[in-house]
């Protein structure tokens, strides 16, 4: 009985920073701001916290993403609340090309160019710097890959 109170106290505490955070958080994360080091722990404590929302009837998700944890909108809800959270990170033209790469990475960026024309330089800059793809110099061209933050925002 002690065990399962400190477990929920543990996954409220999970469920807070994750909230407060509004970013995907590791278990190495997690466990500092629960005061708990052992990650094999932790990952059971999230896995309990995940599978809390999956049974809930509400709106939220705890989802794994990688080796992180995120707590987001479930997807039949996204759509209605989307509105409310504001501008957009990135332009359109830059969505557009990132999806592509998305799709298709890892990709040149020669080949990028080539199926959007020469502002896709532009757009590269601002995904770059907004750290939602990274560019490796290959010869002449990039290597362009999709980076965490891209899986975060996404929820992928």
């Amino acid at each position: 009985m002690a065990d399962e109170k400190r477990s929920d106290e543990y996954k409220r505490i999970a469920e807070a920073a994750l909230f407060t955070s509004g970013r995907a958080m590791s278990a190495e994360e997690l466990g500092g701001i629960m005061g708990l080091a052992a990650v094999g722990y932790i990952k059971t404590v999230m896995n309990e916290l995940i599978t809390d929302y999956e049974t809930r009837n509400c709106a939220l998700v705890v989802s794994k993403i990688g080796d992180k944890y995120l707590l987001g909108i479930k997807n039949d809800y996204i759509s209605k609340v989307n509105t409310l959270a504001g501008a957009p990170d990135i332009s359109k033209s830059s969505l557009r090309i990132l999806a592509y790469v998305g799709k298709n990475e890892p990709i040149m960026q020669s080949a990028v160019v080539k199926a959007f024309g020469s502002s896709v330089y532009d757009h590269m800059k601002e995904l770059t710097e907004k750290d939602f793809v990274k560019a490796t110099r290959v010869g002449r061209t990039k290597k362009i890959e999709t980076t965490q933050k891209f899986r975060e925002y996404f929820n992928l």
